[in-house]
């Protein structure tokens, strides 16, 4: 079994909306490079917009001023959290241990 069989419409309507989500995504990225918004902030937005829930926590944390990739990956690993762990599954105490760390 294979992918979904889709119209030539409905595969570009598809399209669009991934094309969507990506860029909101940045937008977001972008905001937390120059300080617009916090991470307390972002996750506050994530329950509410599906694009800032659906957002990789590495991607987030690697956005924050004064944190690389480098960086951002060994808090992770120290608090073990997933690499591949959006946003949106982030469990409440992930959260706090988050801004504690980064506070």
């Amino acid at each position: 079994m294979g992918p979904p069989k889709l119209t030539p419409e409905q595969r570009a309507r598809a399209l669009e909306k991934a094309a969507e989500a990506r860029r909101e995504r940045a937008e977001i990225k972008e905001l937390l490079k120059n300080g617009t918004i916090t991470l307390p902030e972002l996750f506050e937005r994530a329950e509410t917009d599906g694009h800032a829930a659906g957002l990789k926590v590495k991607d987030a944390l690697a956005s924050l001023p004064g944190l690389g990739k480098v960086k951002s990956k060994r808090l992770m690993e120290r608090l073990e959290i997933a690499e591949s762990r959006r946003i949106r599954g982030l469990g409440a105490r992930q959260r706090e241990a988050l801004l504690a760390a980064l506070s």
